[in-house]
């Protein structure tokens, strides 16, 4: 017998809902009739007009978008992106594109915003509540860092920040991106939060026929960009073969006709694999006094101060506690292509030694390339828990740098049994942050320091950095 499937709650699809408070995901919480409403697009205390998106009977939550505002609050201004603004895609009839859900927010709006989920994060989660964080020195005693405030107009206005952007291709071969949460691409001329090293290869102006996802990165150093085209699947070998050769060599020579120089490579994204078609496999990124080869798609931090903003405050906090110095034994885990192990092993010195450890085997090469005159720095590629097992050592100092869904029980588990004095913690995500924090607090650590950054303008992404001791020493 076929099953009877769940019929959505005859609901209307626009409703009216005055807005609750902000949630960590990039939404405002309301309620119609005892639901949990999720709405992107709002602020808090505002009364507005949305249209559900996701409202399944059974669901413990529905999702919805703002379609018009009836309150607004002051914090709210005109959003900078035409196809990144949900009131301006209603009156089309069509969804906003991802990657820009705080552009109708001021900037000082936005990071009160993230401050607030952070703080909510910090006390659900690790236990930490505003009292034990007023009352605590060096903990946000910023709030949310704005790291654009010395740049110019445009950066200051939270633009012109990212060094590497994903983009979608249409069916008709036009450059686009995705609408949140949906399979559909709307076309885009540009990404204004891209540097204009991305902006300036104008790819909207190409046929991208037979290629389904692009991805650039620019350094912030003006350095030549790469190109990394991934052929539609529905493409046979052979096709997309040709789609990438005629794909590259247009991007290739549109840029030399403007006297720029770039490099273009198929991608595959689920291996990882590239192959050149113009130039090189890789770009060369500048941070902390050091060159980096960071090849194809390999981690590097987005924003373009990202780099000397985290490096130094992550130092700056093991160094100021007496953690870092000359001869120390310290360790960069989740290390990517060196951003940390470079700097730490300047700052143990020669008779000093750095554990480096990264899982992906491509970023892990790269580290070899840009840290090989470093003798006091050891490179093992493998998962940080068994690397910190086998290594069976203890460390003066820990740099933890894990990815957006942070390191977890076993990681801080095997971690702590290495008895380090000190932890640096650096983090993208406030609710991996907060529930590792819990895990590092049950095992008798504590918070010493908390400095939060605006690296994600326009969205509600941020990043932390937090100094961990024990307990006793705090």
């Amino acid at each position: 017998m076929t099953p009877v499937q769940p019929m959505a709650t005859a609901m209307p699809a626009e409703i009216t809902v005055t807005v609750g408070p902000v949630a960590h995901g990039g939404h405002c919480v309301a309620r119609h009739e005892g639901r949990v409403i999720f709405v992107r697009h709002a602020l808090p205390g505002e009364v507005v007009k949305i249209r559900l998106t996701e409202h399944e009977d059974g669901a413990s939550f529905w999702r919805a978008d703002t379609i018009e505002v009836l309150e607004a609050s002051a914090d709210r201004v005109p959003h900078f992106w035409a196809e990144a603004d949900a009131l301006a895609a209603a009156r089309r009839g069509q969804q906003p594109v991802g990657g820009a859900e705080f552009g109708h927010i001021s900037r000082p709006g936005q990071r009160r915003l993230k401050e607030a989920v952070l703080r909510e994060q910090l006390a659900r989660l690790a236990g930490i509540d505003a009292d034990w964080i007023e009352a605590r020195e060096g903990v946000l005693d910023d709030g949310v860092e704005d790291v654009d405030a010395g740049g110019t107009e445009e950066q200051r206005a939270g633009l012109g920040w990212r060094t590497r952007a994903a983009f979608a291709v249409s069916p008709a071969g036009k450059l686009g991106m995705h609408a949140h949460r949906s399979t559909r691409i709307v076309p885009v001329d540009g990404m204004p939060l891209a540097v204009d090293g991305i902006n300036n290869l104008r790819l909207s102006e190409l046929d991208l026929t037979g290629i389904s996802r692009i991805e650039v990165a620019a350094p912030a150093n003006g350095s030549v960009p790469l190109v990394l085209l991934a052929p539609a699947e529905e493409l046979g070998p052979k096709a997309a073969g040709l789609a990438l050769k005629r794909v590259g060599n247009a991007i290739k020579n549109a840029s030399a006709e403007r006297g720029q120089a770039v490099s273009v490579a198929s991608w595959n994204p689920e291996t990882g694999a590239i192959e050149v078609l113009a130039g090189r496999g890789w770009v060369s990124e500048t941070a902390a006094g050091h060159e980096f080869r960071v090849t194809g798609a390999g981690f590097w931090q987005i924003h373009r101060n990202a780099p000397a903003v985290l490096t130094g405050a992550a130092l700056d906090f093991l160094s100021d506690g007496g953690f870092l110095a000359a001869g120390a034994g310290v360790a960069d885990l989740y290390a990517g292509a060196g951003l940390f192990t470079a700097p730490l092993a300047d700052a143990v010195g020669a008779t000093g030694t750095v554990l480096s450890v990264e899982g992906a085997a491509g970023t892990s090469k790269d580290a070899r390339k840009n840290l090989h005159a470093a003798g006091q720095v050891q490179i093992q590629l493998g998962k940080v828990e068994r690397v910190l097992a086998a290594a069976r050592r203890s460390f003066d100092a820990v740099v933890l740098d894990p990815p957006r869904a942070g390191a977890g029980k076993p990681v801080v588990r095997q971690l702590l049994a290495t008895g380090p004095r000190a932890i640096a913690y650096v983090s993208c995500d406030p609710a991996s942050f907060a529930r590792d924090l819990g895990y590092f607090r049950n095992a008798g650590w504590e918070l010493a320091a908390l400095r939060a950054f605006d690296l994600y303008p326009h969205t509600h992404h941020l990043e932390t950095v937090a100094l961990l001791t024990p307990r006793e020493t705090a």
